[in-house]
């Protein structure tokens, strides 16, 4: 058993060793990686731009943009270079800092979901309190929270994770530092971890969830209590949007972390990981601008302008 003083940097096996197929996963991913950026950045850019998307909506929606950005980059350049055979190893402080920062970003965003459906709630459930309840010194205060519970939680699981001793080999069965693959790599009992894993993915996978899921059933009630057809239409088209980014992050990643695990689980882990590190990212941007008109209208107020100019 080595020492973990001589442990100073991880090799990341990535995805598979045949180069054609790894010159191929190079391609798909980098364009999906430049979707990202692009989609979310012009999504922040028109919630900025437009004063008619200046409501607390668009203002979360605009931290989750920020957050899906943030999380793809932390992990996707890496991965790239891998694909390439560039980047295969990686320091043990760049691999704590991974870890590190995934671990904000994916607990930041569960808790802004969350207050997305809250926000959402209160809106159609409320609307003539809606302008009092969700003010905004409220909706600072519930982003800053969001922020505020995912760099603690996942600074307390990171420094955790990072103090254990690590025996060589260092091979990361993952595309990048994912904090359980990492784990599988210390010499000592990692018990405790795993349970303060599980109890965190309680509270911000599970607790959440359920506040989403009791939010929508209120939703639901009084979207049924509406005789209109075009309010019915409209009240149904904002809430699907949120629903839809809501059953893919929660989905893949209580399965990842919560569901039932196996020695060779680990090619499983890495399609889960890359759904929720690059495709949900890139899809988030695409369905709610695909199916809100608000987000539409500002994108072809922004096209005419651009043209005119």
């Amino acid at each position: 058993m080595q020492n973990e003083t001589t442990v100073t940097e991880f090799i990341l096996l990535g995805f598979s060793s045949n180069p054609a197929l790894r010159l191929c996963l190079f391609g798909l991913f980098s364009v999906l990686y430049s979707a990202t950026l692009i989609g979310n950045t012009l999504v922040f850019v028109l919630i900025c731009l437009d004063y008619r998307l200046h409501s607390p909506m668009y203002f979360f929606l605009c931290h989750l943009s920020i957050v899906d950005i943030c999380y793809a980059s932390n992990n996707v350049p890496h991965m790239l270079r891998n694909l390439l055979g560039q980047g295969r190893t990686i320091s043990f402080a760049g691999c704590g800092t991974q870890i590190h920062l995934y671990l904000i970003f994916a607990l930041t965003e569960c808790v802004l979901l969350a207050v997305m459906s809250y926000d959402r709630y209160v809106a159609i459930c409320h609307p003539l309190r809606y302008a009092l309840v969700m003010n905004r010194r409220v909706c600072l205060t519930l982003a800053a929270v969001s922020w505020a519970f995912g760099f603690i939680f996942g600074t307390l699981q990171a420094s955790l994770a990072l103090h254990l001793p690590f025996c060589g080999p260092c091979e990361v069965d993952h595309f990048f530092c994912e904090i359980l693959a990492v784990l599988k790599l210390a010499c000592t009992d990692t018990t405790v971890n795993k349970v303060l894993i599980f109890a965190v993915c309680v509270c911000f996978l599970v607790f959440p969830l359920a506040l989403i899921l009791i939010s929508y059933l209120h939703i639901l009630a009084t979207i049924l209590r509406i005789h209109s057809a075009l309010g019915w239409h409209k009240t149904f088209s904002t809430c699907s949007s949120h629903l839809t980014v809501v059953g893919l992050f929660y989905g893949n990643a209580i399965f990842m972390y919560m569901g039932p695990r196996s020695s060779n689980s680990s090619g499983r882990e890495k399609v889960l990981s890359l759904f929720y590190s690059l495709v949900s990212p890139t899809l988030n941007p695409l369905i709610y601008s695909l199916k809100n008109k608000q987000v539409k209208e500002a994108l072809l107020k922004l096209w005419r302008r651009k043209r005119v100019f």
